[in-house]
């Protein structure tokens, strides 16, 4: 294990749809998010050691560590042009990061798993593509855990807080709002979507304290099921939060995606 040093900030971040930095009639309409994402390793500050991604696309039974030193790609998307399961993504795992996240794990009271074999998804490799493109910072994917309990994975970001100070980054990738029925289906989310917004902004900032209580009850928030029918791409959030422990949180990015006002936020 590294030796301490001031420690890195915790982001959750939108990773758009599919693969589309790689699709130019898409990428044109997302410059914002295109800049947000290419100049997050600068906001971050020193280089990191690692970057932890949890990633909206993969839950298991218990909070699962990719242990691999190599990688490989999991296009988990469909009906997208040909040259898009083409991309690579060749940055490195890390073991001994798989092995520091088992035992901050263990120590926070869970009872992590480890896999061999799955490939970056689209949440980890798109983004990252933009963020780190030359791939030569290891990457160590995180699952969700089944059951989506937010209280859960806000102890799990409490649990991976020491490593901020190993020069970790903790990334949670997904989408603020992330109604898919909605947006492809012709309806105006615009409004609707924005409610939810507010209230997720208003949240971050709020006091820590304050801010993991209504992130526990974030159903009970205005539009929240609207936005979110199934919660998986709002609980990397979660763990983000948890990883910020008492440190504040801020909005940094904010646009309209698909219809849809989505955001983006640091912690610490």
């Amino acid at each position: 294990m590294n030796a301490p040093t001031a420690p890195l900030p915790t982001y959750y971040i939108p990773h758009g749809g599919g693969p589309w930095p790689f699709m130019p009639d898409r990428a044109a309409d997302l410059e914002s998010l295109t800049a947000f994402l290419t100049g997050l390793l600068a906001d971050a500050g020193p280089k990191p050691r690692a970057i932890v991604v949890i990633s909206g696309h993969w839950e298991e039974p218990a909070p699962t560590v990719s242990a691999r030193s190599d990688y490989s790609m999991l296009y988990d998307y469909y009906g997208f042009p040909e040259h898009t399961y083409r991309l690579k993504y060749p940055a490195p795992g890390s073991l001994d990061v798989a092995s520091d996240i088992a035992s901050a794990l263990e120590a926070g009271g869970f009872r992590p798993a480890e896999e061999h074999a799955r490939g970056y998804d689209h949440g980890v490799f798109v983004p990252l593509m933009l963020i780190a493109p030359d791939a030569t910072i290891p990457v160590v994917p995180l699952s969700l855990v089944d059951g989506l309990d937010p209280a859960k994975h806000l102890a799990l970001g409490r649990a991976l807080a020491p490593l901020r100070q190993q020069g970790v980054l903790i990334v949670g990738s997904g989408m603020s709002f992330h109604n898919l029925r909605a947006l492809f289906g012709g309806v105006d989310v615009r409004e609707r979507s924005k409610r939810f917004d507010d209230w997720l902004g208003e949240t971050v900032a709020a006091e820590p304290e304050v801010r993991e209580r209504r992130l526990i009850r974030w159903a009970a928030a205005p539009e929240a099921r609207f936005a979110h029918p199934r919660e998986e791409h709002l609980l990397p959030l979660m763990v983000a939060a948890g990883a910020a422990g008492g440190e504040p949180g801020v909005r940094v990015f904010n646009d309209t995606i698909m219809g849809a006002v989505t955001s983006g936020f640091r912690f610490g």
